[in-house]
């Protein structure tokens, strides 16, 4: 029997990815995807558009969000899957959320203004469809646009990453904030691409179990930054924690991701996928 094609991990112009979410359905549909999330950054606005355009392309939809929190200094990201999105709690949590990343960016700017770029939280802004998101993506776009990269990969080694002159410390929700606005909306909370976070085994372990305390249920085990070593290495972890398994492509644009929609390896055929507890 062929496994279920689900993609939980994209995003579109309503935060910081290069498509509206009615084109990434489609695309989505057009590369075999079943079943789909999107999953913005710190908003639902994109979320309407996608079920329909989903509807319409007769794939199934899953509410989808990427929440930006932090873990003992460490920024991670959470995302809740399946939930109410009428839901005051996530809607008001999420709210508070923008704000800051608002804030932050206008820091942002004037960190790289100090070091002779002037202009670029404004010019930034030029490539925010939301200006609520305005995100390090965005930062990133308009730098390559000015010349001082080739591509938006090249940016934030240079600029963009803590202890880069363009990189502002921020004090995001808490991973029991996140949890909880997710369990509250009735979703499922899962770890976001965990290969990306820069942790050893015992830190990995105390935030993924500190996870399964709040309410956390599920891990991505598949994504698009993950090699077939990290692949191996959280499917070990996810068996641990019984965690079930996610899959996403973390798909922002045909020139800025890793994998396209949908074209992912399948999860190791003998963990859980996350769909189960949302379907």
């Amino acid at each position: 029997m062929t496994p279920l094609n689900f993609d939980f991990h994209c995003h579109s112009l309503a935060s910081d990815g290069l498509l509206p979410p009615e084109e990434l359905a489609q695309r989505a549909a057009a590369n075999g995807v079943d079943l789909w999330a999107l999953t913005d950054h710190d908003t639902l606005g994109g979320l309407a558009a996608g079920e329909q355009a989903a509807s319409a392309a007769g794939m199934a939809f899953v509410n989808g969000v990427e929440i930006s929190i932090e873990w003992q200094g460490r920024p991670i990201h959470i995302i809740g899957l399946g939930f109410d999105r009428q839901h005051p709690d996530l809607a008001d949590g999420l709210e508070t959320l923008r704000v800051g990343r608002v804030e932050r960016a206008k820091r942002m700017g004037e960190a790289l203004a100090a070091i002779g770029i002037p202009g670029v939280y404004e010019g930034a802004l030029q490539f925010a469809t939301n200006p609520d998101l305005i995100s390090r993506a965005h930062f990133a776009r308009y730098m390559v646009s000015i010349g001082i990269a080739r591509e938006v990969s090249g940016v934030f080694p240079q600029y963009l990453t803590p202890g880069k002159p363009g990189y502002v410390e921020h004090r995001w929700p808490t991973l029991a904030n996140a949890v909880g606005w997710i369990v509250a909306a009735g979703g499922v909370a899962v770890v976001a691409h965990p290969g990306r976070y820069r942790m050893g085994g015992g830190d990995m372990r105390k935030f993924l179990g500190d996870f399964k305390d709040l309410g956390g249920q599920g891990l991505e085990v598949t994504c698009g930054s993950h090699s077939p070593d990290h692949v191996l290495h959280f499917a070990r972890l996810a068996r641990y924690f019984t965690f079930h398994a996610s899959r996403g492509s973390d798909f922002h644009g045909p020139e800025e991701s890793y994998v396209d929609l949908g074209k992912l390896p399948q999860l190791p055929v003998d963990l859980k996928p996350v769909w189960r507890l949302i379907l």
